[in-house]
């Protein structure tokens, strides 16, 4: 058996052992492990149920994960992306709940479902390539930064820490509440444990700040009150370790045919983020494992691609946000990871993850805030890459407005389009209409049209 697993997955090729691959994969479920709790915190502001919601991640992330190891022979992982779980939730679910519409969530898993099967397609050929190329980077580099304020002020709010203020729009919460206070020392944790290179750091940061608020519970800070939806941070086994069932199918097409424009930008942002996240993570893991071939190409890319379209596909087909390869596999890539395997290690773990459901559901949005805005601080650390003056006005306009839009209005589409906008017409204005690629064209026409929709 050993010798199969070798054969097949090129270990000893690449300079690796069983043994190596097994920690590999085990240091980077630690490492990305606390998509389990923070996934299911921020979809149920949709009314999804999170214990559903769990189950869904839990087996996308398993099933994208083992088909890259697979498939792809890379030691990748791959789960609910963080930026696009806030996207789902907050941006698209939460205005069509204000507008009156019922169960929105099944809406926007329609929109994720479609962006999959999109994908699946577009992996058999170099246009995903080909788009990410396209693109400025300024705006590339914007769109990450905005993404991480965005998901940032999300974790700040959901602890309290950020609440509305008639007279300053936002204003700083209540310091004496639990919420609050362990909330901040969580992001000091964080970071020092983060600073201390140990593994699994942001998993390790919130269970901290868990074991905290369950002491203060104990202690009578923390007061239970599940009318006002404060709840016992203790698990509730109920006896059973049977995982609930995922959400299957669950779609909802009345609204979409109704408002086609509106349900296609929805589709677009998601194609348009989970791009950069999946090609940039790819490339970068694999050049720090040494993978690319001698033309710093990405060998089995097709295979690769193919994985984040499946685990997207089946994902919402199962309850779940866009899946995505994890910039986290790359503790496991520095831990000797080289080959599949760990891969499939990492996938076995997140499917062991369902008997501990009630766990990862117990845990409160006060202690996963600490997790999104490090995330959050790690997606800003791109604003060093841009150029910010004496550069193109499009590129500084068009990337500064895709920073500051996002958390602004609560929106990675308005993001995304503003910023692209921008671009393109400075472009025109400057007459550099020539460098505007096509693909921002068409990008740049359906954001026309949305505009006048709103109008």
């Amino acid at each position: 058996m050993k010798n199969k697993i070798d054969s097949y997955f090129k270990i000893s090729e690449r300079g690796s052992s069983i043994k190596t691959e097994v920690t590999a994969g085990l240091t980077t479920f630690m490492a990305m492990a606390y998509i389990l709790a923070v996934n299911p915190s921020i979809l149920a502001a949709t009314g999804m149920d999170s214990a559903r919601v769990f189950t869904a991640t839990a087996l996308a992330s398993a099933i994208a994960t083992i088909f890259m190891g697979v498939a792809a022979n890379y030691p990748i992982a791959l789960s609910s992306a963080m930026g696009l779980n806030a996207y789902f939730a907050y941006s698209v679910c939460l205005p069509l709940l204000d507008k009156g519409v019922e169960d929105p969530w099944k809406i926007t898993l329609l929109a994720v479902f479609c962006e999959g099967i999109i994908f699946i397609l577009l992996s058999f050929c170099n246009f995903r390539e080909k788009l990410v190329n396209d693109v400025p980077f300024n705006l590339k580099c914007g769109i990450t930064c905005g993404i991480g304020l965005f998901i940032a002020l999300i974790g700040l709010k959901n602890a309290g820490i950020v609440v509305a203020d008639s007279g300053t729009i936002i204003g700083f919460g209540d310091i004496s509440t639990p919420e609050v206070a362990l909330a901040l020392i969580g992001i000091l944790i964080i970071g020092f444990l983060y600073s201390k290179g140990i593994r699994g750091s942001l998993l390790l940061g919130m269970l901290i700040v868990w074991g905290l608020g369950m002491l203060a519970q104990l202690a009578g800070w923390y007061q239970v009150n599940p009318e006002a939806g404060v709840y016992s941070l203790f698990p509730q086994f109920n006896g059973s370790l049977i995982p609930a069932a995922p959400y299957l199918g669950e779609f909802s097409t009345e609204w979409a045919l109704n408002h086609i424009v509106d349900f296609c930008i929805i589709i677009f942002s998601f194609l348009f983020v989970d791009l950069f996240d999946t090609v940039g993570t790819l490339i970068g893991i694999a050049e720090k494992g040494g993978l690319l071939d001698e033309n710093q190409a990405l060998p089995n890319a097709k295979q690769a691609l193919l994985a984040d379209a499946i685990g997207t596909a089946v994902g919402a087909a199962l309850g779940t946000s866009t899946v995505s390869s994890y910039v986290e596999s790359s503790a496991g890539v520095s831990a000797g990871g080289r080959t599949g395997f760990a891969s499939v290690i990492t996938g076995g773990l997140f499917v062991a993850a369902l008997l501990f459901a009630p766990i990862f559901t117990a845990i409160p949005s006060f202690a996963t805030t600490p997790v999104l805005v490090f995330v959050g601080l790690l997606m800003m650390s791109q604003i060093q890459e841009m150029v910010l003056e004496d550069g193109d006005i499009a590129d500084i306009i068009g990337g500064f407005l895709a920073i500051i839009m996002m958390p602004f209005t609560g929106s990675v589409a308005y993001g995304i389009m503003f910023g692209m906008l921008s671009w393109t017409i400075l472009k025109v204005f400057n007459g550099k209409a020539k460098e505007v690629p096509g693909v921002i064209w068409v990008a740049s026409a359906m954001f026309v049209v949305k505009i006048i929709t709103m109008i």
